[in-house]
């Protein structure tokens, strides 16, 4: 078997080892092998898989119990393939294609083998083994009473009050109101309000601000009360509020008014 012969058969196990070959391609080294009297692609796609799982990315971790296992099989499996494999080195004929080109040759086609194996991995983000992008983790939603605390913690500006009996004497509420001027937000804690229905009345949050005529104080938002002890409400302001102070509570129609004209069910007057 001549020089070139011998490189195109090299070429087409290497090939074969790393991309695979076509029906042609195949056919041809098929005749080459029969020619030579051996079958050497086993032995090419062995060393070429070796070669591909030298230094796959282990940087995400494994079970210690699974990557053992894997390690004992792997083990076993290549002994025992290259045990099958050394003797019909070993026992080579005189026309092997390792008498042919001798073992410098043969490194050289490893050599070659690994640095497709490489290019081909570099090209791969699968072959290099890489993690998947994980998934957002999601947020945890905070509780008003959480919101509540955050703000407080956060706000340099923070507004307090404490929240009291007003005009109706028969109500006892208790409690208190936050709220910041820069991240135009605000909490009622409150108790002693009694529960309302709400197919007949609500409560209405009104703040009296700087900004604002006294008369025309900005509507914070409704609420209602449906259980007993202390509920933490949001404000809802419908404008910008500037310096606000007082915060008053009103009973009014389902849905709220625009103008209030009922007498203060709680209030706070600012404080700090």
């Amino acid at each position: 078997m001549n020089e070139n012969i011998e490189e195109v058969m090299l070429d087409l196990l290497c090939k074969k080892a790393v991309f695979g070959l076509n029906e042609q391609e195949e056919k041809q080294l098929a005749e080459l092998q029969q020619n030579a009297g051996e079958d050497l692609s086993a032995s090419f796609e062995l060393t070429a898989a070796r070669l591909a799982m030298a230094d796959l990315d282990s940087s995400e971790a494994m079970p210690e119990h699974l990557r053992s296992r894997i390690v004992a099989d792997a083990e076993k499996y290549f002994d025992k393939s290259q045990a099958a494999i050394r003797p019909v080195l070993d026992t080579a004929p005189k026309g092997s294609i390792f008498n042919w080109l001798g073992w410098a040759v043969a490194t050289a086609a490893c050599i070659a083998l690994a640095l497709n194996i490489y290019d081909n991995r570099q090209q791969s983000p699968l072959v290099q083994g890489r993690a998947p992008t994980p998934s957002p983790t999601p947020q945890k939603t905070m509780s008003p009473s959480q919101m509540r605390q955050q703000l407080i913690l956060t706000s340099p500006d923070l507004a307090r009050g404490t929240l009291g009996p007003a005009d109706m004497p028969q109500l006892q509420p208790t409690g208190d109101v936050v709220w910041s001027d820069a991240k135009q937000t605000g909490y009622i804690r409150l108790a002693g309000l009694p529960k309302n229905d709400p197919d007949k009345e609500t409560y209405q949050l009104w703040i009296v601000a700087e900004n604002q005529n006294p008369k025309t104080p900005v509507d914070g938002g409704t609420f209602d009360v449906t259980s007993d002890g202390e509920v933490i409400i949001p404000i809802d302001a419908k404008v910008k509020v500037q310096n606000p102070q007082a915060f008053a509570i009103t009973i009014e129609k389902p849905g709220g008014v625009v103008v209030s004209t009922q007498k203060h069910a709680a209030l706070a007057k600012r404080e700090s």
